[in-house]
């Protein structure tokens, strides 16, 4: 797909934030991560409904940052209702891929995405649903 530039204004503290969001998750570039922003919006817009839905959510991540794989659990555990399975596999000596599929309303789900996508040191992370009702 090609890629087409524009320009974007943006207040100081802002672009600020911005600039601490790239930072804080290792996005390459402020473009890579409006891109994330907007494909996000178009994603929980699309599945902010009562639908029942089943997926899964990939994350990738550097299994030696301090406390991570505590973090994930932890998120897990408040989602244990909509969590069916979840599997790491280590792709080699540090970096991780956790699959979780999931089942349960939509909206809930894209919750438990987020917060499991936006844990500093996540260097990807997706939620792929289909509707299951």
């Amino acid at each position: 797909m090609a890629l087409k530039r524009f320009g974007v204004s943006l207040e100081e503290g802002l672009l600020d934030a911005l600039d601490g969001f790239v930072k804080d998750n290792g996005f390459a570039n402020r473009s890579q991560a409006i891109r994330f922003f907007v494909e996000k919006n178009i994603a929980e817009t699309k599945w902010q409904c009562d639908n029942v839905v089943a997926g899964t959510i990939v994350i990738m991540y550097d299994h030696s940052t301090q406390d991570i794989v505590e973090k994930i659990s932890g998120i897990q555990q408040s989602y244990k209702d909509v969590i069916l399975s979840s599997s790491q596999y280590y792709l080699n000596e540090t970096f991780c891929l956790h699959i979780a599929t999931v089942k349960g309303v939509a909206h809930r789900l894209t919750e438990l995405s987020d917060r499991l996508i936006t844990i500093k040191g996540i260097k990807h992370g997706k939620l792929v649903m289909s509707r299951a009702d």
